[in-house]
């Protein structure tokens, strides 16, 4: 994260959503690690994991791209951070779906994921309207 957040910008609604993901995502990654990182009977693994790798990077990136924006000048610029929100937000919710079809006790926590996220979205939506 950035080291130097200006408090104002840390206060937005929007910024709080995007950390309470981020702690989520890393909740949920670290359950279902458990229960994926064994080996499946004939020796392979299971590629799910990287599903649960995935959403951490993508949660991680999700407040860096909304400070990005709000620090940002020029409109073009600051278009090409919210595309690159809303990227991230729907690779998230694609990624959800693909780590409930796992074989793993932590994917009774993905809709709340996906519930937070419909909340991000609806957040996201006002929030490009101030920019």
């Amino acid at each position: 994260m950035l080291p130097s957040i200006p408090s104002h910008l840390s206060d937005l609604p929007i910024y709080k959503k995007a950390m309470e993901i981020y702690t989520l995502t890393r909740s949920i990654s670290a359950y279902i690690q458990y229960d994926l990182s064994n080996l499946k009977p004939d020796g392979s693994e299971y590629s799910d994991i990287y599903f649960s790798g995935d959403i951490i990077q993508q949660s991680v990136s999700l407040a860096p791209e909304i400070l990005n924006a709000e620090l940002e000048r020029y409109s073009d610029r600051k278009d090409k951070h919210i595309a690159s929100l809303q990227r991230l937000t729907n690779l998230l919710y694609k990624n959800s779906y693909r780590l409930e079809k796992s074989n793993s006790n932590g994917k009774d926590f993905l809709p709340i994921l996906r519930s937070e996220l419909n909340k991000f979205k609806r957040l996201q939506r006002n929030w490009m309207l101030t920019l």
